[in-house]
């Protein structure tokens, strides 16, 4: 009978603590293979060197083509989803999801898809949501969920949203769970997982580049009448159970709350652009003022001053607007 033997991990903000405590407490010839997606900048990340001290299992950036081989420690590289393949690891720069490359969704999807009930998916700390439709479809297939205890968290988010949205198998505090993974890693599954849905198919495909629906078809749902922040394309809203989330037509994805912190930043720059043209008109205006004032044409001047007072007062009201943060937040969860 076929075993737990892959474990997905997915991680944000306040994560590497997390995963220290992971790496720490896996044994060594640990049965199962472990994934990692932390959300790191594209310049560089030390984390596999982290881990890799941490605890006695090799730890490495997962390589195009790599076999999955247990008792390892795989991490997504930096801009770089990680992808399960038929027993071995893809890497690609298939589109964001909620702004991110690598993403724990994609990760968390794919396996899935690859290795059906002999996955595990673990959620750790985090902000916003990555990991949450994910581990609904690694629950799909029958695999193990496992997340973070919030309140041992650094960053709740991630953990309560699939918390919120997925019927987890285990919550756990981080010193816990290498126990728990031990153990599922022992269990024997079923040789036949649940059937694979076609919504679970096309989205798994989407981060590789690796489905001949990409060329020209939409993607599943029905046009939701909002642009995606990436590419300005329009979005899809795809309903998946009670996850809601939305992907354009190539690919780009984004929850609910994700796309309001994406549009909260967006507007924040725009106002930023509105506030330098304002004060920069302000400034000019004056200039002008003076310059009819030089030359005798006291109407002209008046004109300029009116025009500039208007403009300072607008910019004022930009500025406050900036100041509190109104409606800059979109009314979601810190990102990180």
């Amino acid at each position: 009978m076929p075993r737990r033997d892959l474990v997905v991990v997915a991680a944000s903000a306040g994560g590497v603590e997390a995963l220290r405590t992971l790496a720490a407490g896996l044994p060594d010839g640990f049965p199962a293979a472990v994934a990692v997606v932390l959300h790191v900048s594209a310049q560089g990340s030390v984390l596999p060197a982290i881990l890799g001290r941490a605890g006695p299992l090799p730890t490495a950036h997962a390589m195009h083509g790599e076999p999955i081989r247990p008792g390892r420690i795989y991490v997504a590289p930096p801009d770089l989803h990680l992808i399960v393949r038929d027993g071995h690891f893809a890497l690609s720069r298939g589109p964001r999801e909620n702004g991110h490359r690598p993403a724990g969704d994609v990760l968390f999807r794919t396996a899935a898809r690859a290795r059906g009930n002999r996955v595990t998916g673990v959620v750790l700390s985090g902000a916003l949501d990555d990991g949450t439709a994910g581990l609904a479809a690694i629950r799909e297939r029958a695999g193990a969920t496992v997340v973070q205890e919030p309140s041992d968290a650094m960053y709740p988010a991630m953990p309560q949203s699939a918390l919120a949205h997925v019927p987890v198998d285990h919550v756990a505090v981080a010193k816990e769970i290498p126990d728990l993974l031990v153990r599922l890693a022992s269990e024997e599954v079923p040789v036949a997982a649940p059937v694979l849905s076609e919504l679970l198919r096309k989205e798994s495909a989407v981060a590789g580049f690796d489905d001949d629906r990409l060329h020209g078809e939409p993607p599943p749902g029905k046009p939701a009448g909002f642009a995606c922040p990436d590419c300005n394309g329009v979005l899809y809203e795809i309903r998946d159970g009670e996850l809601v989330r939305f992907r354009c037509r190539v690919g780009h994805a984004w929850s609910p709350d994700g796309l309001l912190a994406q549009q909260g930043l967006a507007l924040e720059g725009a106002l930023w652009m509105a506030l330098r043209s304002l004060e920069e008109k302000a400034a000019l205006t004056r200039h002008l003022a003076d310059q009819s004032d030089a030359r005798g044409n006291r109407l002209s001047a008046g004109r300029f001053r009116e025009s500039a007072d208007e403009s300072a007062e607008a910019a004022m009201l930009v500025r406050r607007m900036l100041q509190s943060g109104a409606g800059l937040d979109g009314g979601g969860t810190d990102g990180g």
